[in-house]
């Protein structure tokens, strides 16, 4: 009792107890690890991957990918298609437009045109070409844009719209083709910027008035030829109603015969007045 009351008895029966109690886990863990190495490793498991993944989880990640990518291959052919289907609508619309249509790009060459603005301009194909270079035989012509006829040149008038300032838009002016026919074309230019407002080109339209101005020009011609020959009519029958009035209150028969024979040269002449007017009228309504 007495040894059992001694606390440094005590102490090393406690370590003895630990150290009895640590040699009996090591020597569970020691028969627990010879047993898992000795046994055969069930082949029916799922085998892992390097990643510790399962095979058939592996595999079923690298067939989920490839299905993403097909549809995402599929998804861009079939914005490939539309984007082409466009390009091809636009290309036939502008194709078959009656006004000419060049587009230009940042640097103020011409990229794209169709056939209406080819044929206006009596270009091949205008690629390439500034706006200098497209319009050195032309000239200005009054119109109600506001820039004055003392720019020049074409490409000075353009300028602000070439550089996406500001668009341009019903400019008239004379144009010489290079088999010297003269047009009347009017032109309205645009600038196409993007949504970072950035200048992405700049578009021209065309518009062939060369037939309207000629009506125009016959129409002014002939105002002109009727107000002469309203006035033409209006001496001829202030003469005539003269030369009536006098012959009414004379009674001397040589005097009244020459007021008959003046009567009778102006009615002549007023009726090869009519006739050249009548006949000028229907030359011109055969001819248009």
């Amino acid at each position: 009792m007495r040894a059992l009351a001694n606390p440094v008895v005590l102490r090393m029966a406690l370590l003895l107890f630990c150290s009895m109690m640590a040699l009996a886990v090591a020597i569970f863990v020691s028969r627990r690890l010879r047993k898992s190495l000795t046994e055969e490793p069930d082949l029916s498991a799922a085998p892992l991957s390097a990643d510790g993944l399962p095979v058939h989880a592996y595999h079923a990640v690298i067939q989920q990918l490839k299905q993403q990518k097909h549809e995402l291959t599929t998804q861009q052919q079939a914005e490939r298609r539309k984007a082409k289907a466009s390009d091809t609508l636009s290309s036939t619309v502008l194709a078959n437009l009656p006004t000419g249509v060049l587009f230009f790009n940042t640097v103020g060459l011409v990229r794209q045109s169709n056939a209406a603005a080819r044929k206006m301009l009596g270009f091949a194909s205008p690629v390439g070409l500034d706006v200098s270079e497209m319009f050195r035989n032309a000239t200005l012509r009054p119109s109600n844009t506001g820039i004055p006829l003392s720019e020049s040149t074409v490409a000075q008038a353009l300028a602000p719209a070439m550089a996406g300032t500001t668009a341009v838009r019903g400019l008239l002016l004379n144009y010489i083709t290079r088999e010297g026919e003269t047009r009347v074309l009017e032109i309205s230019v645009s600038p196409v910027m993007a949504e970072d407002a950035s200048l992405l080109g700049t578009t021209l339209v065309l518009s062939d008035k060369t037939d309207l101005e000629r009506i125009r020009h016959d129409q002014r011609v002939r105002q002109e030829i009727s107000a002469d020959l309203a006035q033409e009519l209006r001496d001829s029958l202030t003469t005539i109603a003269g030369h009536a009035q006098q012959l009414a209150c004379n009674r001397d028969p040589d005097f009244a015969r020459q007021l008959a024979d003046s009567i009778a040269k102006e009615a002549a002449q007023l009726d090869r007045t009519i006739g050249s007017f009548l006949e000028g009228a229907q030359a011109a309504t055969a001819g248009s």
